[in-house]
């Protein structure tokens, strides 16, 4: 049959022997001729390997020869199969001896031995070859001959490559490794990977999905994912912000609301870490993953690389917001020279100090400075500008100005009352324990017993000091789409707030009687 005449011969042509699979030598056949049946599924079987392959029996007859092997050499089935070794056309006579001596002692070596030796192609080039063999016992127990695996050594060398690379990345990696499945769920992780997860194995993330996980984020990130299966890797790591479920702040960051109006420069609510301390940015690498096994490309999934950048990108946030402090104070010093007016100076530091910063800038100065109060008076505050002017959602009330001396109706322990008997600077978020009568206050009632716009929901209170005395108190308020104010915030408007005060003292002896 056609099958059998491509790997295996009934005669050596060279005299060594039968060599057919009937045969009693034939490794292929260690008790009784084999059916037809049984003859065509051993060729289908060696000419669909992805290895070359030939077998020899007990006396060093060629016997099999499969497809991958003619690939390779050149030299056809009914060329190989019935030679006795390879010496003089697959091996140089110089190297038979020691080639052949090792192939064949497979034979009486226990497991699968391996080397590496240069074959002969049929034209008469050189093939460096990595050899796997193995001996073929009969039924009785006595060797009845060996079979060759072989391949290119720089294949086998480049796929173990691949192999010990996986591994490497699996294990040793400093960087996060995920392997994602279609249905976006990971099915291999990393070390790495399982410690920015939190999770107390790299077992326990497997086959749950992303949403599990992340709080946050995880929408961008299954869109990055899908878009990696759908059009392959992006051309440059992408940086996802996410927060892992069930994440506790980080250890020395304050609560995202705390205690309204606890005195001095740092003090009171809003937090500093509360909530950005939970959220992580991961610098993200991906690459598709393909069957190479498949003839057209089938997506296995994804691989997923990240690496932890929050550190940095909070530093480039915090130099970036720098900077543009420091332009909007420059500016700001010089727009005001420009002013006649002192207070018309103060409102623009205050306009300058919102871009980026706040909402709303409220300025209540001193109705009337008097060197012998005592702690234990209220001070009297009249708001004498809020900017923007007409702002939405503000409350009606007396319009800004100095002249008529109200003062705003400022209840107890008001964070801008706090703010000037501490001298210092004073935060405060809606949903903190509350000095107000309502006992539980919602946003609306919260902004508006503390005289303050519709829609507020985070207060910064600053002292104005200019010259050894209290001239007032600068406010700056946000709404509900920012965050609280923290440290930082609370240093910059105190920066500001020294702007003012100067403006505030200067317009003071104008106002004087």
């Amino acid at each position: 049959m056609a099958a059998q005449s491509r790997t295996h011969s009934a005669s050596s042509p060279e005299g060594g022997g039968s060599g057919g699979p009937g045969s009693p030598g034939s490794p292929g056949s260690p008790g009784s001729a084999p059916g037809a049946g049984d003859e065509s599924l051993l060729a289908a079987l060696l000419d669909g390997m992805d290895a070359a392959l030939c077998a020899f029996d007990a006396k060093g007859v060629v016997t099999h020869w499969n497809r991958e092997a003619e690939r390779m050499l050149g030299w056809t089935p009914q060329e190989a199969v019935g030679r006795r070794g390879l010496a003089g056309w697959a091996l140089r006579a110089a190297d038979a001896e020691d080639v052949e001596g090792r192939l064949l002692g497979a034979m009486e070596a226990p497991g699968r031995q391996v080397h590496e030796c240069a074959l002969v192609t049929k034209d008469g080039g050189r093939v460096l070859v990595r050899i796997q063999s193995s001996g073929v016992t009969g039924a009785d127990g006595r060797a009845r001959g060996v079979y060759c695996a072989f391949s290119e050594a720089h294949t086998q060398i480049d796929l173990e490559r691949s192999i010990a690379l996986s591994e490497a990345l699996l294990e040793d990696a400093a960087w996060g490794v995920v392997l994602v499945d279609a249905d976006l769920r990971p099915a291999v992780a990393n070390a790495s990977a399982a410690r920015a997860f939190q999770a107390l194995s790299s077992t326990a993330m497997l086959g749950r999905p992303l949403g599990e996980l992340l709080e946050q984020g995880v929408e961008d990130l299954e869109g990055a994912l899908q878009h990696v299966l759908a059009q392959g890797a992006p051309p440059a790591p992408a940086e996802i912000w996410v927060r892992l479920r069930g994440a506790e702040p980080a250890e020395g960051a304050e609560p995202a609301g705390g205690a309204e109006g606890a005195p001095g420069p740092l003090a009171a609510g809003g937090g500093d870490g509360g909530e950005q301390s939970r959220q992580r940015c991961w610098r993200c690498g991906f690459l598709r993953l393909a069957s190479p096994l498949a003839e057209e490309p089938v997506p296995l999934g994804v691989a997923w690389l990240f690496q932890d950048v929050t550190e940095a990108k909070l530093a480039e946030r915090d130099a970036a917001r720098l900077r543009f402090r420091d332009t909007q104070s420059n500016r700001a010093a010089r727009a005001a020279a420009e002013c006649e007016d002192p207070m018309e100076a103060a409102t623009v530091h205050l306009d300058f100090a919102l871009a980026g910063f706040a909402d709303h800038a409220l300025l209540d100065v001193l109705a009337d400075p008097d060197p012998g109060r005592g702690p234990a008076r209220a001070p009297r505050l009249v708001r004498a500008a809020l900017t923007p002017t007409g702002a939405r959602g503000r409350d009606p009330g007396i319009e800004p100005g100095t002249a008529s001396g109200l003062p705003v109706a400022y209840p107890e322990r008001h964070p801008a009352l706090q703010a000037y008997q501490c001298c210092g600077s004073v935060r405060t978020s809606a949903g903190t324990p509350a000095a107000a009568p309502a006992p539980a206050p919602v946003p609306e009632s919260w902004a508006r017993v503390r005289k303050w716009p519709q829609g507020t929901v985070h207060g910064l209170c600053t002292v104005l000091r200019s010259r050894g005395a209290t001239l007032g108190v600068v406010t700056f308020l946000r709404d509900a789409g920012r965050r609280p104010f923290d440290r930082a915030d609370a240093a910059y408007a105190e920066s500001v707030a020294a702007h003012v005060a100067s403006s505030v003292d200067l317009a003071r002896p104008a106002e004087a009687p």
